[in-house]
């Protein structure tokens, strides 16, 4: 087990306690984000020279399985921020150095939606746009955006406009009541704001550079393996993370709950059992898909491959099942728990409400992948905006 991960299994019971408070505040409360921050869940994907673990992706998902399951916010949180890392160890040196180099702690937010629109100046962009769903916001010094290049008449330049653009966090506003939700209220995925920002040329990602390896070898980082995973499927995997870490939580809340519930018998009916063991069943499957998969691409890369096209699809077809199969299950346990599973006070509704959350983020969408499985496996070109996958 890697060292994270165990300072967060020693964090297990005021994570979970923290959760409610969470929901609460509508983002993390600052001694959850500082005792994640101290563990180092964040630093997993981080380069070496910039005081992080570059651990195998395994170790990382494995540490936000362990934290969703305790806290869905918190778990949400880790894996699309400490996803992140990732990709700021591919841009530029001069970024790594000016997010990193004065504290290997600080933390990055997105979300890498095409919202914004950046207009070429001298030496760099000037950039504009509003983001929804900037998860963790409230605990991040810089943000990484998507957006596109524009002429300035505001018309998408050809023929691949889109670009991922790095700021600090003096150059956008957070809009603090824009997160009113009914599901991972504690993740703070507020809305951001950028009003004519000057974006320099070396804090501008694009994203076929990373997507062909031509960032990690431009950062000096070509030869780590952990650097060669694909960057779609990385970021996507952290959302399949997080959610799958929501139902395993769900799972343990029903168990709990299925103890100490009232009957006429005593004790659960065998049937409610049995759909419990049917559910934990599935639920343990996802997770045992989910990290082969991982562990799948991760020897690939070890081995001096790159993980392609098909194979990555086949992945994502099989993540976004999993997410399927697991909130299946906890639906499933959830209506055999009786009216006290809705009761607030019972942590079980907010792992079902966030749950079902989660499942609305675009990288938990099945239909897109089923079928991308289905035109590869027949021949069959994929539309345009999933070769990038």
């Amino acid at each position: 087990m890697h060292e994270v991960r165990e300072r967060v299994e020693k964090l297990a019971e005021e994570l979970a306690a923290r959760a409610e408070e969470a929901d609460a505040l509508g983002c993390l409360p600052d001694d959850t984000a500082e005792q994640l921050r101290a563990a180092g869940v964040v630093r997993l994907l981080q380069p070496v020279e910039y005081a992080g673990f570059e651990a195998s992706p395994v170790e990382f998902f494995e540490t936000v399985l362990a934290v969703g399951a305790r806290s869905a916010a918190a778990g949400w949180v880790s894996g699309v921020v400490g996803v992140h890392p990732f990709e700021i160890a591919q841009a530029d040196r001069r970024v790594q150095d000016e997010i990193w180099g004065l504290d290997p702690d600080t933390w990055v937010a997105s979300p890498y939606a095409p919202f914004g629109r950046a207009r070429r100046v001298e030496g760099g962009y000037r950039f504009n746009g509003r983001w929804p769903f900037s998860s963790g916001t409230d605990h991040c010094e810089w943000v990484v955006l998507g957006g596109l290049l524009v002429d300035d008449d505001g018309r998408p330049q050809p023929p691949e406009p889109f670009r991922h653009f790095v700021l600090p966090r003096r150059d956008y506003e957070v809009l603090h009541d824009s997160w009113q939700v009914m599901g991972l209220q504690g993740s703070g995925s507020k809305d951001v704001v950028i009003r004519d920002a000057f974006v320099p040329d070396h804090r501008v990602i694009d994203p076929a550079d990373l997507r062909e390896g031509r960032a990690a070898e431009a950062a000096g980082r070509g030869d780590v393996p952990l650097y060669r995973m694909p960057n779609h499927t990385m970021f996507a995997s952290a959302i399949i993370a997080a959610t799958l870490a929501m139902a395993e939580g769900a799972v343990a809340h029903a168990v709990a709950h299925l103890r100490m519930r009232p009957t006429a018998a005593g004790r659960p009916s065998a049937a409610d059992l049995g759909v419990l063991g049917a559910a934990t069943a599935d639920v343990a499957a996802s997770r045992v898909h989910f990290l082969a998969d991982i562990q799948r691409m991760y020897d690939v890369v070890c081995a001096g491959g790159r993980v392609d096209l098909a194979t990555r699809v086949e992945i994502r077809r099989n993540q976004v099942r999993a997410s399927r199969r697991a909130v299946d299950a906890v639906d499933r346990v959830f209506a055999v728990t009786g009216g006290g599973g809705l009761r607030s006070d019972n942590p079980l509704q907010r792992y079902w409400r966030d749950l079902h959350a989660g499942m609305n983020h675009i990288c938990n969408v099945a239909d897109p992948m089923y079928d991308a499985d289905g035109r590869l496996r027949f021949g069959h070109p994929l539309p345009p905006g999933l070769t990038a996958i």
